[in-house]
């Protein structure tokens, strides 16, 4: 019941700040890592039909700038620096964890906060670290269970969710 709420609100989030000039960024570890490249792809690409290209990025997909941060500095910062390197204020960070404590995923959050970006977190079990991160204005899209690929799967159903709410809001003419 919650879950159609804060998929709803999280795709208003992400309109108004489409719709605004800004951007969206992703990150997440392993299969959220993929994920996170997919939703990108989808945004950037297309989802279902034909239309314009939207701005997001993957702080997931250049590993050159990952590997450097991760050797020079911690593994912990690799999406942070990138956050505050290219977040503006009014953009998105999505942030993705099956369990909520990824600590260069809560590090990008915070390094969020410093940039006036609203977040959305997909997470799984109990929310973890995430959900106690959130500010008034940030959504969290909590799937209810302990079994990774069960939340692995349900998050990228959430993500396809998202696009196509996105889709029908900006681009009504060009659904089929």
């Amino acid at each position: 019941e919650a879950l159609p709420d804060a998929i709803t609100h999280a795709a208003q989030a992400m309109v108004s700040s489409l719709l605004n000039g800004n951007k969206i960024l992703c990150c997440g570890n392993g299969g959220s890592a993929t994920n996170s490249q997919q939703f990108v792809s989808c945004l950037l690409n297309r989802f279902e039909t034909e239309r314009p290209s939207l701005p997001a990025m993957a702080l997931t997909a250049d590993n050159t700038t990952l590997t450097a941060v991760a050797n020079d500095y911690h593994y912990q910062e690799i999406f942070s620096k990138q956050v505050r390197a290219f977040g503006q204020p009014g953009d998105i960070l999505l942030a993705i964890s099956t369990s909520g404590n990824s600590k260069n995923v809560t590090k990008a959050m915070e390094a969020a906060v410093t940039r006036d970006m609203t977040i959305i977190a997909l997470t799984g079990k109990d929310g973890g670290e995430m959900a106690g991160l959130l500010g008034e204005n940030d959504v969290e899209i909590r799937i209810p269970s302990h079994r990774t690929a069960r939340i692995h799967e349900v998050h990228m159903v959430t993500l396809h969710c998202l696009c196509d709410l996105i889709d029908q809001v900006l681009f009504p003419a060009h659904e089929e």
